[in-house]
């Protein structure tokens, strides 16, 4: 099995993950793409933060259940930060081949995570276009850092199959929608 993993608060799910879903399924030619739902961003503020139980179920509202699955599975694991996450799942899992989806503005907040660069090293990753992040992320500490590990665009469909580190940039259109504007727009109504 070939497993997209798209890690994310879900605060709410919207048609920006929507997109990334579907993109990276195609592209990366991944049987299943798992939303896993964190328990708590240690990177974000629990200000404005949704319950779990309420993003979650946001998260399986993307979910078919089939190919997309929306999951606590960190939650079960007890785990807060991604490479941790990692290690339990390949561990778990070791004949499947697991992709990192991320956007372009998790490419540039990289270096930020617990031990980033384990984390490159247990898994491949894509990273999805995003207005107005694509250019700084590209230009960041953690791409710059990456670039040996970087393959072409042409790679996508068998990036599953390379041993980490690697990471491709997707070429594929970009969607605007993001959370802190529909929680903004929400906010805004009386």
């Amino acid at each position: 099995m070939r497993i997209g993993l798209l890690g994310g608060s879900f605060n709410p799910a919207h048609a920006g993950h929507r997109h990334i879903i579907d993109m990276a399924r195609r592209r990366l030619r991944l049987d299943q793409v798992w939303l896993l739902v964190s328990p708590g961003n240690p990177l974000k503020a629990e200000r404005g933060m949704a319950p779990f139980d309420q993003r979650l179920a946001s998260a399986r509202s993307l979910a078919d259940g089939r190919r997309v699955i929306a999951s606590a599975i960190e939650a079960v694991f007890g785990t807060r930060y991604t490479v941790d996450t990692l290690r339990r799942l390949l561990r778990q899992f070791p004949r499947t081949r697991f992709v990192w989806l991320m956007g372009a503005d998790n490419l540039q907040q990289l270096p930020r995570w617990r031990r980033w660069l384990a984390f490159v090293r247990h898994v491949p990753f894509a990273v999805l276009p995003r207005p107005s992040y694509n250019h700084r992320a590209l230009s960041s500490h953690a791409a710059h850092r990456l670039a040996h590990a970087r393959r072409p665009a042409r790679y996508a469909s068998v990036l599953a199959e390379l041993a980490a580190p690697a990471w491709v940039f997707l070429c594929v259109p970009q969607h605007a929608a993001s959370a802190t504007a529909i929680r903004a727009s929400e906010g805004a109504e009386p």
